[in-house]
């Protein structure tokens, strides 16, 4: 099975964000993401890692 790509708008609805933080993230390299063409897509299993890291503030 492959892993499903969110979009930042996505992941930051999993996360209960705005879309401001999951960028931040990316920006930051605190967590794995994709670039498809101009677009940045986060990987579910890269934001289930990042969730169950506890990589909180």
């Amino acid at each position: 099975m492959s892993d499903v790509l969110l979009t930042v708008e996505q992941a930051a609805e999993r996360l209960g964000t705005t879309v401001r933080f999951p960028r931040r993230l990316f920006v930051e390299c605190r967590i794995a993401f994709v670039k498809v063409g101009h677009h940045v897509r986060i990987a579910d299993s890269a934001l289930l890692a990042y969730l169950g890291a506890g990589s909180g503030r």
